[in-house]
């Protein structure tokens, strides 16, 4: 049976199809629960439930890992038998139960199991109705993951400044409760809004479809896993933002701003920030430019990520000489970089892994997209125990290190990739 051409959209106000909108939104509300939990994930570990450094950091690993393990699963079970729409409706349910047992000090670990299984069900299938909205050659479809990517970070950075500020100065229920409603408002805008989406096959038909659909070429499923694999590395070093540099920040940092003291989960409110303010420029650049290889601007990105931990190193270093905490204004310039970086390789990849994807698998290969996070964050969480044994500036130089190996894999792979002239489809550039 042939793929159906994907429902045609009219153009909204933005000049993208309504329902990108809609999954925008989404999004959106979605990342305003999860990273209003992870804001205050590590610190709750450490303060109210007394858990050692080390032991806290492995917990943030693995959680952080177990949510971007599950998709695999979620994606196989709604490309075969739920289909899009119903996963993410079941996987936002279970994690609002999740976000609201986390107020409860005896729930904290079933909490992280709930929200890491409706997390499944929910993270793949979300970014894979986005290329659905267009049809094959649509000129719009590359820059959508990029303004998809803006809804994330929204979300983002919405999340320390609201559920952060009442965990921290109000109690732990509140921030944790904050970010259950969050989860709630993002299914209420994805029920309301479904009549912009891409509706689903009939189970019979995606059954049907599905034996037909395993004739992805090889050269592409090994391209996904080399890029994947240089991912991991890549998510090693970035993840440390939400662990050991959220507990630099917490005391190495003077957070003072006109004699008030800027709470330390504010501090993660900067990467969504700049992502949002910088994405749009970024775009317009990218459209008046003839476009680069995909896996040439993600190993662009890999390499400004080190840059960035190296020069947060040398500016810890310089500090520690002086006996003096860091000023706020060398953590802004720190994000900015990062950012910027951050913006050549993740909403890139995920564009990468979306147009390479098998119709009829989508989910499942978005999910794999995500099994490359589970992998990183998990050894983030391994490289993160070393914060106890090594200076700081050390610290962060290790990790500058292996973003840098991401950056070399993603550079060799790509020019391999170039002299074995294997096919990519248009949008696989953005």
């Amino acid at each position: 049976m042939p793929s159906p051409m994907p429902m045609p959209m009219p153009p909204g106000r933005t000049g993208h199809p309504p329902g990108l909108a809609v999954l925008f939104l989404t999004e959106m509300w979605e990342k305003f629960s999860f990273f209003g939990m992870r804001a205050l994930q590590v610190y709750y570990m450490t303060k109210q439930l007394h858990f050692s450094q080390a032991s806290a950091s492995l917990i943030y690993g693995a959680y952080a890992a177990g949510v971007y393990l599950t998709p695999i699963a979620g994606g196989i079970v709604s490309d075969r038998w739920l289909g899009r729409r119903r996963a993410v409706v079941i996987g936002g349910l279970v994690m609002a139960l999740g976000h609201f047992m986390m107020a409860s000090e005896a729930l904290f670990f079933p909490a992280m199991v709930a929200i890491a299984l409706g997390n499944g069900l929910f993270l793949p299938n979300l970014p894979s109705q986005v290329g659905a909205l267009y049809r094959e050659g649509d000129p719009r479809r590359a820059t959508a993951y990029n303004v998809y990517y803006v809804g994330i970070n929204l979300g983002a950075f919405l999340a320390p400044l609201v559920c952060g500020t009442l965990g921290e100065l109000y109690g732990w229920h509140w921030g944790f409760g904050a970010a259950g409603l969050g989860m709630c408002a993002g299914l209420a805008v994805y029920v309301m809004g479904g009549r912009w989406l891409p509706r689903d096959e009939p189970p019979a038909a995606r059954q049907a479809t599905l034996a037909e659909a395993g004739d992805a070429p090889a050269t592409r499923v090994g391209l996904l896993v080399a890029i994947g694999l240089a991912v991991v590395l890549f998510r090693c070093a970035y993840e440390q933002t939400g662990n050991t540099l959220a507990l630099w920040a917490d005391t190495s940092v003077d957070r003072h701003l006109a004699g008030w003291l800027v709470p330390a989960t504010w501090v993660q409110s900067l990467n969504p920030l700049f992502v949002f303010l910088m994405t749009p420029l970024l775009v317009r650049a990218w459209s008046r430019r003839a476009p680069k290889p995909a896996l040439a601007r993600m190993a662009f990105g890999a390499f400004g990520t080190a840059l960035a931990f190296l020069m947060l190193a040398a500016i810890i270093r310089s500090d520690a000489a002086r006996h003096a905490l860091t000023g706020v204004e060398w953590v802004v310039a720190f994000f900015a970089l990062l950012t910027l970086a951050e913006l050549y390789i993740l909403p890139v990849g995920l564009g990468l892994f979306a147009s390479l994807a098998p119709v009829r698998y989508r989910a499942t290969t978005i999910a794999a997209w995500f099994l490359a996070a589970f992998a990183g964050n998990l050894l983030s969480g391994v490289l993160g125990t070393a914060w106890e044994v090594l200076p700081a500036d050390v610290f962060f130089i290790v990790t500058a290190g292996v973003a840098g190996l991401a950056g070399a894999a993603l550079w060799q792979l790509g020019r391999v990739i170039e002299r074995r002239a294997v096919p990519a489809p248009a949008d696989a550039v953005a």
